[in-house]
């Protein structure tokens, strides 16, 4: 088994990113991410939701590409897809200003919710540029391999 093969992830981004997945980095990576939840960290987005921008948007689908900096980092917030927000959770403070940018700009109507799920299923690929994170520790995760990757 590759490392690869031990990753939930969309067919077309596995083919994609295969060699990724095989270089040092990935594994060190990895071992990272092992030790900080053997260390009792909560990290987020929960590990099947750390690809979720992925694979919520096929490679052949992606139409327009949003990239955040890092994972929201309180609990609930997080689930692989910068600047969306689980069902039910009150839209973070950088989704309300998009949010207010796009009806200045477009007449779009604000929604009440934060979650952006369809804008992924319609080719937005909305990717974090660290795609983990500590709980409530912003960009813990940066310089640990992600920016290889994204």
């Amino acid at each position: 088994m590759t490392a690869d093969d031990r990753i939930k992830l969309e067919p077309s981004w596995k083919e994609a990113l295969r060699a990724e997945f095989e270089q040092p980095y990935m594994s060190e990576l990895r071992e990272f991410l092992r030790q900080e939840h053997a260390a009792g960290k909560e990290i987020y987005p929960p590990g099947p939701m750390i690809f979720n921008a992925l694979n919520s948007t096929p490679l052949d689908k992606v139409k327009v590409v949003i990239l955040g900096q890092d994972p929201y980092h309180g609990p609930g917030q997080a689930h692989g897809l910068c600047f969306s927000v689980q069902p039910g959770v009150p839209a973070p403070p950088s989704l309300v200003n998009i949010y207010k940018e796009l009806k200045r700009d477009l007449n779009i109507d604000i929604p009440n919710h934060g979650y952006l799920q369809s804008w992924a299923d319609q080719g937005v690929l909305m990717l974090n540029t660290t795609m983990t994170m500590e709980r409530a520790n912003a960009a813990s995760h940066a310089g640990k391999g992600w920016q290889f990757v994204t």
